[in-house]
C-alpha cells in the first residue's frame, strides 16, 4: 500500500495541525513495514513555499494572494507526482483535500469555521465556504480527533457514520514528569519564574484568554505577585480586544506573554507550572490538558465536549463563561496544596493512552479499510490488534 500525506500544515512554526501531521507521519513510517508513506511536499518544495509566502509579505501582498499562486503550482506538481499508477491513497490532515483522482481520507479536526465563523479571519471563513463542502465529495473516509467531534461531523455534515472514524491524537515525545532540579535549571535558562500558572496555546478568540486574564487580574495582588500567569503561545487572529486588555491591564498585574514555545522547551514549561489553565470555548480535542497530565501536572479546564471526553474525571472542569468559577479555582489551586495534589494524582496514567503510535495504528487501519487491503504481519499490525482489542 502506497500512501501520500499532505505536510503543508507542518511547514514553519508548528501549531496543532502541524504537530498532528508531523507526528502522524513519523509513526506511520515506523509502523509501515512493506508499505510506503510519502510526505508532500518534499523538504525543498516546502522551503520554497515558505520563501514564496515571505516574499509576498515583504511586498505587502496578502497571504491569500500568495496561497492562490503558490497553491496552483503545488497542485500541478502534486498531481504529476502522485497518480493511481504509483499511489493508492491520499490523506489530507488539514480539512480540505487537494483535487486528485486518488482515493482520499481527510481529517476534520473541528467545525468551528462553520459553526462560529466570527472566531476566524474573514479570508479563512471564505476559503471554507468555497472549498470545504466540495472537498467532502472528494473523500472516501473521514477522521476526527474525538468522539464528540465525530458525532458533530455526522450530524452537521449529514455523513454516514460508517465513513467517519474517531482516532485520538497523541502527546508529543519528550513530555513526562521531570526532576525538580532539571525543571528549575531549564526555567532559569529561559528567564522564566520558578513558579507560575500557565496557559498554553495559540491566542485566538475561541481559547477564551480574555476571560482568563480578567479572572486572574481580579485576584488579590499578593497572590498575583507570588503566582504570575504565563501565556505560552503566539498571537493568532482577531486578537485586538485580547491584546488591548493585555497591554493596558494584564501585563501590569503580573500576566506575562512569553510567545511561541519550541518543542524542546515544552516539557520544562509544563513541569514548572502550578497548574495549566485552559478555558477554551470550543475544541476538537484539546491537546494541552492531556500534555500537562502527561507531565504529571494539575489541570483546570473548560467543559468543552472533547475536554470532558479526554480528561474528565481528572481535571477540574469549569463552564467556560463562569467568571466566578474560574477566579475561585485559580485562587484555590495555589492556596490549597491538598486539592492541588489531588488533581496531580493519577494524571500521568490518565494521559498514557494518548500516543502517536496508537494514532498511527488506528489511522493505518482506516487506510487499509479504504484500500481494501488485508492486514499484513508488520509492526503496524501489532498496534492495530492492540487498538482493536
Amino acid at each position: 500500500m502506497r500512501v501520500v500525506v499532505n505536510l503543508l500544515a507542518a511547514a514553519g512554526r508548528k501549531t496543532g495541525i502541524g504537530h498532528y501531521a508531523t507526528q502522524l507521519v513519523r509513526c506511520l513510517r515506523e509502523q509501515a513495514g512493506a508499505d510506503r508513506i510519502a510526505g508532500y511536499p518534499p523538504a525543498a518544495l516546502g522551503r520554497l513555499r515558505s520563501c514564496w509566502d515571505w516574499l509576498f509579505a515583504k511586498k505587502g501582498k496578502s497571504r491569500t494572494v500568495s496561497l492562490g499562486i503558490g497553491q496552483a503550482a503545488l497542485l500541478w506538481h502534486f498531481r504529476t507526482q502522485f497518480t493511481t499508477r504509483n499511489c493508492d491513497l491520499y490523506h489530507e490532515p488539514n480539512f480540505i483535500p487537494l483535487p486528485t483522482d486518488l482515493p482520499t481520507v481527510a481529517t476534520i479536526h473541528d467545525l468551528s469555521a462553520l459553526l462560529q465563523p466570527e472566531w476566524h479571519p474573514a479570508e479563512r471563513v471564505a476559503h471554507f465556504e468555497r472549498n470545504f463542502r466540495p472537498g467532502l465529495t472528494r473523500c472516501e473516509h473521514f477522521l476526527t480527533d474525538s468522539d464528540y467531534t465525530r458525532h458533530e461531523v455526522i450530524q452537521m455534515l449529514h455523513l454516514p457514520p460508517e465513513r467517519v472514524t474517531r482516532v485520538y491524537i497523541g502527546v508529543r515525545p519528550g513530555l513526562y514528569p521531570m526532576p525538580a532540579e532539571e525543571t528549575v535549571a531549564a526555567l532559569k535558562e529561559m528567564g522564566l519564574p520558578p513558579r507560575y500558572l500557565l496557559y498554553f496555546g495559540t491566542i485566538e478568540p475561541r481559547k477564551n484568554v480574555l476571560m482568563l486574564m480578567r479572572a486572574y487580574c481580579s485576584l488579590p495582588e499578593t497572590l498575583r505577585e507570588r503566582w504570575p500567569l504565563l501565556l505560552a503561545g503566539g498571537w493568532g487572529w482577531k486578537t485586538e480586544a485580547i491584546a488591548a486588555y493585555y497591554h493596558a491591564e494584564a501585563r501590569h498585574r503580573n500576566v506575562r506573554h512569553i510567545g511561541y514555545v519550541a518543542d524542546e522547551q515544552s516539557a520544562a514549561i509544563y513541569n514548572g507550572a502550578r497548574a495549566l489553565i485552559y478555558p477554551s470555548l470550543y475544541e476538537g480535542f484539546g491537546l494541552p490538558p492531556v500534555e500537562m497530565m502527561a507531565c504529571g501536572g494539575a489541570v483546570l479546564a473548560s467543559t468543552a465536549g472533547p475536554i470532558v471526553e479526554t480528561v474528565g474525571g481528572q481535571a477540574h472542569l469549569i463552564q467556560p463563561e463562569d467568571f466566578d468559577g474560574w477566579r475561585d479555582a485559580l485562587k484555590r489551586v495555589v492556596e490549597e496544596d491538598d486539592w492541588w495534589m489531588s488533581l496531580r494524582r493519577g494524571a500521568v496514567e490518565k494521559a498514557r493512552p494518548y500516543t502517536w503510535e496508537q494514532c498511527a495504528a488506528d489511522t493505518m487501519r482506516v487506510y487499509r479499510k479504504v484500500c481494501g487491503v488485508r492486514e499484513p504481519v508488520t509492526p503496524a499490525a501489532e498496534w492495530t490488534r492492540r487498538a482493536a482489542g
